[in-house]
């Protein structure tokens, strides 16, 4: 039982005690830095069940705490808030729990069940680009923060591979390619066929020009244009099986999946399970047969199907068109529903996708709970904004979109020119060089991402994210190299333990601070995983690591005289430093051990 479950209990006894009132809960906050105090009790919430002067029931109720509760030293009140002092003694017990704890913070009993995250779903038209990377990186984090938590997750993802947008990379290259590959241009494979759906376009805007200049308008050029009506047939192809059309596009695709495999290694994420389009968007068709038998769905005159959805504050969906063909909701229904099948123990779904998708997903859920199924209630739209540069928009079709493996390989240059200019790495090897730039650059990548609550839009920005002091990835990897330095010149007394004789330690208030903050770390695991939300982990680790700062700053480690005094400061050090790795990995971001 931590001291904040010990005081909610004391204090309630104390206001039966001394009001005959039965508290329902307790407020708390931590007590401001002007104030003496390590947890404040907010007495004002009581006075709709206590009678009376709030700085007197604040002062009866610490009066009685002081009596009954052996970790709390002292009390002071201001107006309306009672200021706790914790003895030294509890946080130094709290401490030696923490430093016997391996893998401190991550949950080891798992929970029933499991939760398939969803995120990255590109298509198989255009390499991965910035958005990609949000996505990417806040399903990765998600995933990982929700196993820490105690939960097991799969990770997964559906390749987005047919349709029109494949089919028009398929045509331009038929037409313009002239049998290039990777290996005869020197490109990826996703590279390679991104430039010829960009190909596409340009043709294909050509040609609306060319019908525009011959009196059709707009919407009539744009719909007769000849490309978009042969992409339109080769789809029809695809669709009915012809050998050749299919064959081409296996080709184009391998060439992309290669080519997501070296961005997803170059970016540090996995995944457990692969759905492609090709094979799900048939599904859900017998679902919504069913759903008709038992009124969840209702055919129009015309022969679509569709649900009324008007009740929950959203409008009619149609599920079928009259021509019996499905859409895209109908695909996910039934997605859903296969994932399910194929992992039985399946209870929740998180689904890393765009805010522009927010409706669909609404929309979604509700459908499956109409239709009955228990885990239906677990589902969630990881939403999140756009992320912008300061030069603008992205677009695919313009090609203007910042490539996902141009973005990690600046990131990359940029660490080095940085690192170079503050000229901290001369006893380097090349190679050690190249592998620290990369941790480097990758972790003021994601960590600028991430520390952005996900449904924040983000204007990015690369040379601010690899800014060695403030709130950066960076900053935070030199903090953790320093302490590693501190533990490789401490390395003859690390591996002592404080012993029995603990009140001989006089806590430092900067002692305090952080073992405070290490005492949360469990906690915050636990909250990033209920609100699906990185940004918790990265902004708490941020603020151990201001707290390490400031303790380094004022208290004496290795020079201090005293050896219990100087170990402990050690241990103190090395835990920060082990929940800094370890709140960094959830975000998928390495740390150096020197930098």
């Amino acid at each position: 039982m931590n001291i904040e479950q010990v005081l909610t209990s004391k204090v309630k006894e104390a206001v039966k005690d001394l009001y005959e009132v039965e508290l329902p809960s307790v407020e708390f906050q931590p007590t401001r830095k002007d104030f003496e105090g390590d947890i404040t009790v907010v007495i004002f919430p009581m006075l709709r069940f206590v009678k009376g002067n709030p700085e007197k029931i604040g002062e009866a109720i610490g009066a009685h705490l002081l009596k009954v509760v052996a970790d709390v030293a002292q009390f002071n009140v201001i107006k309306g808030f009672l200021n706790i002092i914790i003895s030294n003694s509890y946080y130094l017990e709290a401490f030696a729990e923490i430093s016997s704890t391996e893998n401190y913070g991550i949950r080891r009993e798992k929970e029933k069940g499991a939760v398939m995250v969803e995120y990255s779903s590109p298509n198989t038209n255009k390499p991965l680009h910035l958005g990609h990377i949000r996505n990417n990186l806040l399903g990765y984090s998600v995933a990982e923060i929700l196993k820490a938590s105690g939960k097991k997750v799969y990770k997964t993802q559906i390749i987005n591979d047919r349709g029109i947008h494949i089919c028009k990379s398929m045509l331009a290259w038929k037409l313009f390619g002239d049998g290039e590959t990777p290996t005869s241009s020197g490109l990826k494979g996703d590279k390679l066929v991104g430039n010829y759906y960009v190909a596409f376009d340009k043709a294909y805007k050509k040609e609306v020009g060319q019908l525009i200049s011959e009196g059709r308008t707009r919407e009539e050029a744009e719909q007769q244009a000849p490309l978009l009506q042969e992409a339109q047939e080769m789809l029809r192809q695809w669709e009915a099986g012809e050998p050749e059309v299919v064959s081409l596009w296996k080709t184009m695709n391998a060439w992309v999946y290669q080519g997501f495999k070296e961005t997803y290694f170059n970016l540090g994420v996995d995944f457990d399970q692969l759905y492609y389009e090709s094979n799900t968007y048939l599904l859900g068709k017998d679902v919504v047969e069913d759903g008709l038998k038992s009124g969840v769905f209702f055919r129009k005159d015309d022969g679509s199907v569709w649900i009324d959805l008007t009740d929950e504050g959203l409008d009619e969906k149609i599920v079928l068109r009259s021509d019996g063909t499905a859409v895209y909701i109908t695909q996910d229904i039934g997605t859903a529903i296969q994932r399910v099948r194929d992992f039985p123990d399946i209870n929740g779904m998180v689904y890393t996708v765009g805010n522009e998708q927010d409706y669909h997903f609404k929309v979604l859920f509700l459908i499956l709970k109409k239709l009955g199924y228990s885990w239906a209630s677990h589902l969630y739209h990881l939403s999140y904004g756009m992320v912008d540069l300061p030069s603008g928009k992205m677009k695919s079709r313009e090609g203007t979109v910042v490539d996902a493996d141009d973005l990690i390989a600046e990131m990359t240059q940029t660490a080095a020119s940085i690192s170079r200019e503050l000229g901290k790495l001369d006893d380097y090897s090349e190679e050690e060089k190249e592998a620290l730039y990369k941790i480097i650059g990758l972790g003021a990548l994601k960590y600028y991402i991430l520390k952005v609550d996900p449904k924040k839009r983000i204007l990015f920005d690369p040379e601010e994210s690899v800014d060695f002091q403030g709130n950066t990835g960076p900053f935070i990897q030199y903090t953790y190299a320093r302490i590693q330095s501190i533990l490789r010149k401490a390395t003859e007394i690390v591996d002592l333990k404080i012993n029995n004789n603990k009140q001989n330690i006089s806590l430092h208030a900067k002692e305090k601070e952080l073992i405070k903050l290490l005492l949360a770390f469990p906690d915050t695991i636990s909250l990033a995983a209920a609100q699906y939300s990185p940004a918790l982990i990265a902004n708490y680790t941020y603020d151990l690591v201001k707290e390490f700062n400031s303790f380094y700053q004022q208290v004496s480690i290795l020079g201090e005289e005293d050896e219990q005094t100087k170990t402990f400061r050690v241990l103190l050090s090395a835990k920060v430093a082990e929940v800094i790795k370890t709140g960094f990995s959830l975000l998928g971001i390495q740390v150096p051990e020197r930098m």
